[in-house]
């Protein structure tokens, strides 16, 4: 059956950012790119006022999301608010186009952002724009396509050059796994999948439904339960599983049944590390236990969706947390796209796994944290260590 790359979750997907100034023309050449009038097109100057995304698939790339932003040279106050919107989308491109016209060459926002690319290690493209009516030679830049919207000139190529660059950052950049080297063919790996309340109806969760197309990848062999019933499978089987892998909620009942000679963790521990936070997260965790009274912690998910009387985020974690520090403390929460620039206000954070965002904006927020000093945790290894296992649950990346 052919791969349908459109159901690809958000956070698999590589983040192509098309920026520039206003009117150079980078709503033209997103439409031209993906075939559809996505963005309004316009001579007035600034008619994109907010980002627009379109995930499709970008061959040899694969599936993708097209990322059209305001311009950079915007001013007033919704202006600079529109300006910042544009850079924060730097936080999870992959690869970034800056789209500049030609028929006025390059100008000292545009240089400014080459720098800010090169600064955050973001691969770039230069779009020489507008090329039918250049008066500026296209510049010593590499890579860098002409290209026009009104012709045609140059769309082929720029999609060439994309793919590129992605197979060129790939080679430098070590392929991450959720499992890494854990399973071998035929081992056996079972999934802890409570459903209670706070679980979507009809469907299972993004980590899971990844989690378990990889242990299929490799060719192991994976069995869901439900917590009440892994006791009973545990007895049944000939030979025990290589891994039990549970959801983070449900550790407190998990450890008690299954034996510490069978490697146990969480979903949300295994996302940290194929995130590229769990080194960051486990060595903020023991922050916790020195929060002033009152402190001031953040709760981020990457995904929106309907609290529950019982959510994870908004119930559990702040009844957990002042359970086991004996302290009163105050409770944010953003979820989605949404996490703040200035982290100043908080003592700590704790971040769910990330399974809705790229490992680019996993990355950049940790960053963000640690450049401002402040503790950054994950869902799952709080929750392991506030059950006395979180040595446990990390020695699966040791064996």
């Amino acid at each position: 059956m052919e791969q349908d790359f459109n159901q690809s979750t958000r956070g698999n997907r590589i983040h192509i950012g098309f920026f520039g100034r206003r009117n150079a023309g980078k709503s033209s050449l997103v439409n031209a790119i993906t075939g559809q009038q996505l963005s309004i097109v316009s001579e007035i100057r600034g008619t994109t006022t907010d980002m627009v995304e379109k995930s499709m698939e970008l061959l040899p790339i694969g599936p993708v999301v097209i990322v059209d932003t305001p311009g950079l040279d915007d001013h007033g106050m919704l202006g600079s608010k529109r300006v910042e919107q544009a850079r924060r989308a730097l936080s999870h491109t992959d690869l970034a186009v800056l789209v500049v016209d030609a028929s006025v060459g390059i100008l000292p926002e545009d240089t400014a952002f080459l720098s800010d690319l090169q600064k955050k290690n973001i691969p770039v493209l230069l779009a020489w724009n507008k090329s039918d009516i250049a008066a500026y030679p296209v510049p010593a830049f590499e890579p860098v396509v002409s290209v026009s919207t009104l012709s045609g000139e140059g769309i082929t190529a720029l999609k060439e050059q994309l793919g590129k660059l992605y197979q060129a950052q790939q080679r430098n950049q070590p392929a991450r796994t959720i499992f890494g080297d854990m399973l071998s063919p035929d081992d056996l790996v079972i999934f802890v999948t409570p459903i209670d309340e706070s679980a979507p109806k009809g469907r299972m969760i993004l980590p899971q439904v990844q989690a378990l197309r990889e242990v299929l990848d490799q060719t192991a062999v994976c069995i869901f339960v439900q917590p009440k019933q892994l006791a009973g499978v545990l007895r049944v089987l000939r030979k025990p599983p290589k891994l039990v892998v549970t959801d983070s909620q449900a550790f407190a009942q998990v450890k008690e049944i299954v034996p510490s000679s069978i490697a146990l963790t969480s979903f949300s521990i295994l996302f940290a590390h194929y995130k590229g936070v769990l080194e960051q997260a486990v060595q903020a965790v023991k922050a916790l236990e020195t929060l002033p009274e009152h402190s001031h912690i953040l709760i981020a998910e990457g995904c929106t969706h309907h609290r529950q009387c019982n959510d994870i985020g908004t119930v559990k974690l702040p009844r957990w947390i002042q359970a086991h520090t004996k302290k009163t403390f105050q409770f944010d929460f953003t979820s989605g796209n949404t996490f703040p620039t200035d982290l100043s206000p908080y003592h700590l954070i704790v971040h769910c796994g990330g399974c809705m965002l790229n490992q680019r904006e996993m990355e950049s927020r940790a960053k963000r944290a640690v450049e401002q000093a402040i503790p950054y945790i994950n869902y799952g290894i709080l929750i392991a260590y506030l059950n006395g296992i979180l040595e446990r649950s990390l020695s699966v990346f040791a064996r």
